[in-house]
């Protein structure tokens, strides 16, 4: 095992690798809860980053790069789990946003404002934020549970993290099952919904870079991901798998 014990020499990785915990925090920002910054991310990744370097055995076949990007990111996700509870009112709620922000988009025929929905609804700018960072808080720890999991289900992260055993057979046809409705729901959804979920599962996006590609800001791509995650699920209800 090579140890970085030496404080420069430890220091040297750290600044080397801090490119690595704030691009992996930047794709994490999308499922901050409220109270956390992007900053805070960064703070959580610094430390599996420093037990990457401290843990890390060569002889294993691991890149060093491969490795501490879980550490980082299981150190990031690790911190926000302690934040764990989400209300049972969430789906619901975020459901009735989203109605509200379609019955607006067909009014004024464009995507309303957070503003223009506060003025329609009655609810402030924090309530409104507060209500689209749940389902992002969330879709970063496990897309499959916030497609899949029943509205009426306490919603803990807890409860996300998988059994590491091999699968069941069983297990293995649910799977097949559930890929295929998915991909049903997807292609039910419009297509700006559909880019957005490429962009940011399969091409691996920062919503930054998701806003750049659609000339919105980062915080319209949040936005647009919230509702993306809601329709896919009112999709699988209408297809009856819910």
């Amino acid at each position: 095992m090579k140890c970085y014990k030496h404080f420069d020499e430890r220091e040297e990785m750290i600044l080397k690798y801090i490119p690595y915990v704030k691009y992996i925090a930047s794709r994490l920002v999308v499922g901050k809860p409220p109270g956390i910054e992007y900053e805070d991310l960064i703070s959580f990744g610094i430390l599996g980053l420093i037990d990457a370097i401290e843990k890390f055995d060569p002889s294993k076949g691991l890149k060093f790069e491969t490795y501490a990007t879980l550490r980082i990111r299981g150190s990031i996700i690790d911190e926000l789990r302690k934040i764990s509870w989400i209300p049972k009112s969430a789906f619901s709620k975020l459901n009735a946003l989203n109605k509200v922000r379609e019955e607006l988009e067909f009014k004024l025929n464009r995507e309303p404002t957070d503003e223009e929905i506060s003025n329609f609804t009655g609810m402030t700018m924090m309530e409104i934020k507060n209500i689209q960072s749940y389902v992002n808080y969330i879709s970063i720890i496990s897309l499959d549970e916030i497609l899949f999991k029943s509205d009426e289900e306490d919603i803990k992260l807890k409860s996300f993290v998988r059994d590491s055993t091999s699968p069941q057979p069983e297990k293995l046809v649910e799977e097949k099952e559930k890929n295929k409705v998915l991909k049903e729901a997807v292609k039910m959804l419009p297509e700006k919904d559909k880019l957005i979920l490429q962009l940011y599962y399969f091409e691996k996006l920062t919503l930054k870079e998701i806003g750049k590609v659609l000339n919105i800001s980062e915080s319209r791509v949040s936005q647009l991901h919230s509702r993306a995650i809601i329709r896919l699920r009112e999709n699988l209800k209408k297809i009856g798998y819910l």
